[in-house]
């Protein structure tokens, strides 16, 4: 799989209402047949940074998703909305889902 985690810093302005203004990408994503996951979280410690934690089935799916016309519609309306370029960590992954955390097990039945 593709797994890719960007940060995006929100102009503090818009930082409240960011899961509105992406959503429109966010629900398109989340639609397309190789899209594992698409998640946003807000940062506890600075509220304008979001992190997007997303993942494609392949380097297939991961290169339809980046010529989508939902893609390029994102990249002419949600840049007015950023402080700065996104950041971004992209690897190829030999998984097709979560792995357990084993190190903090949860014990079966509770």
């Amino acid at each position: 799989m593709i797994f890719i985690t960007a940060k995006f810093r929100i102009l503090p302005e818009h930082a409240d209402q960011w899961p509105q203004i992406a959503a429109e990408f966010t629900q398109a994503t989340r639609a397309e047949p190789g899209c594992l996951w698409f998640d946003w979280s807000r940062s506890v410690d600075d509220p304008t940074e979001y992190v997007l934690v997303e993942a494609f089935r392949d380097g297939e799916a991961g290169g339809a998703h980046v010529q989508s016309a939902h893609f390029r519609k994102a990249q002419e309306t949600l840049p007015p909305h950023l402080a700065e370029t996104p950041r971004i960590v992209n690897a190829t992954v030999p998984q097709d889902d979560w792995s357990l955390l084993g190190e903090m097990a949860v014990p079966e039945g509770r």
